[in-house]
């Protein structure tokens, strides 16, 4: 049995016994417990850490409350939704515990809207990290984190002086359980809803000794403050991600040949394409995978300049048709959230009908694709990329009788949309959340005859 298995064992059984903490419960003794000003405010640490604050201001850190597209999920699908219905009120108190931390532990949730500018903007701040002392529990989830704000600031090294506040080394903020404190999250129907680091956990990286930090706050030369002389390695505190085109590049490699180098008109030849995760220490894509769209296009360009698109052979497996793009329509449920009735839903995915989707779909209690994490009732077939993991895909095509003679060039292409562009112009989120980001290509050739 896998740990991932184990785990969800051990909560069904806890579950038999009536005593399983629902998200926005699991962590409730840090909910209220503290004020705002038992928190430094960033400005505070910029006055040392003048390149570490810049970085981190930068980051979707600083941003968790305040992104746009965030704001909108959570102020006009999750709050309105927990009003019509109050099984989901404490998840949507506890998106903020890895959101709006601060006002999380203060007490103040729903926080205020961004636009009033209260603490709750800081997100997860400099002063939320360097407090967390552990996690309760035996797995790290749901914002179970014990907050000890004070003059203690807790870091990975030792020995550190600083004129401002005490300072403590940790192992526990190197560590990839730092981390699944809010990159796992179990919903109010005890679905995994976010898994990142359970993922990390059952594969080659973890087993290695490799931590998400390893990637996503890579340590290089640089100052730690400007109170400190010499130069050292620094956990780099961009903590790049799903939200920056640079770390999303080039995740997947890829490789496409055929099975015949020449044909003629009428032939039948199948390229064979295989995509193999070399980057990411978790599947791909990862998170908030509901949102996610990940796709494969494949076209043939003759001699000519004709293009034609090849859809991918189906390999029959249960709920592949969740993973082939169509017009089929979904997300029906943010009319129950609105309080739309007989609302038909949106584009279930803009993509050329027939691609490879690499998806993890989520599915709301009637059973259609949902993006509301909280409304997820079951799973659909997980058919992402793994750590080191390769797909082959294949596409058996006819040439048809109209191909030019001479080379055709054979093209496939790996793109990444944060969110659907349905559901981006359903909501008005900033087209930017819905761009798409080619992360890999491949190509090849065959010779067509006269």
């Amino acid at each position: 049995m896998t740990d991932m298995a184990q785990f969800r064992a051990l909560m069904l059984g806890t579950l038999a016994l009536g005593v399983l903490l629902l998200p926005g419960v699991v962590a409730a003794e840090e909910h209220g417990k503290f004020t705002y000003d038992d928190f430094e405010r960033p400005a505070a640490c910029r006055a040392c850490h003048v390149d570490l604050y810049q970085q981190w201001d930068q980051s979707m850190m600083s941003k968790a409350y305040t992104h746009h597209w965030d704001e909108i999920e959570y102020f006009g699908l999750a709050v309105p939704h927990s009003e019509r219905d109050p099984r989901f009120e404490e998840a949507a108190h506890g998106c903020n515990g890895c959101h709006a931390p601060l006002s999380y532990m203060a007490g103040d949730t729903p926080p205020p809207r961004p636009e009033e500018g209260s603490r709750a903007n800081e997100a997860v701040s400099c002063d939320v990290c360097h407090t967390v002392t552990g996690f309760s529990g035996d797995t790290p989830f749901n914002f179970n984190y014990i907050a000890s704000p004070g003059r203690v600031k807790y870091g990975p090294k030792e020995g550190l002086v600083s004129p401002f506040h005490e300072t403590a080394q940790s192992d526990f903020i190197q560590s990839a359980e730092f981390c699944g404190m809010c990159h796992n999250e179990m919903n109010p129907s005890d679905i995994w809803v976010k898994s990142t680091h359970l993922e990390w956990r059952e594969g080659p990286y973890a087993a290695q000794g490799v931590p998400c930090q390893h990637c996503h706050a890579p340590r290089a030369e640089g100052l730690v403050a400007v109170t400190v002389s010499e130069r050292r390695q620094v956990a780099q505190h961009l903590f790049h991600g799903a939200h920056d085109p640079g770390k999303v590049r080039g995740t997947v490699e890829m490789r496409l040949h055929p099975d015949l180098r020449q044909v003629e008109p009428g032939d039948q030849v199948v390229f064979s394409l295989q995509l193999y995760n070399a980057k990411t220490g978790h599947k791909f894509p990862t998170g908030s995978a509901e949102e996610r769209v990940v796709w494969v296009h494949v076209e043939a360009v003759d001699a000519e300049g004709q293009r034609h698109h090849l859809p991918v052979d189906a390999k029959g497996f249960e709920g592949e048709e969740y993973t082939i793009a169509s017009e089929v329509l979904a997300y029906q449920d943010m009319g129950d959230a609105l309080g739309l009735v007989d609302f038909p839903g949106v584009r279930r995915e803009q993509v050329p009908p027939g691609d490879r989707i690499y998806r993890l779909p989520y599915l709301d209690p009637a059973g259609r694709m949902t993006i509301m994490q909280w409304n997820t009732a079951a799973l659909g077939p997980d058919y992402r990329i793994g750590p080191r993991e390769t797909k082959v895909e294949t596409y058996t095509w006819t040439v048809p009788d109209e191909a030019a003679p001479g080379q055709l060039r054979v093209e496939a292409a790996l793109y990444y949309r944060k969110l659907p562009v349905s559901v981006q112009e359903f909501l008005k989120v900033p087209s930017e959340e819905s761009e798409s980001l080619l992360v890999n290509d491949a190509s090849t050739w065959v010779e067509v005859l006269d």
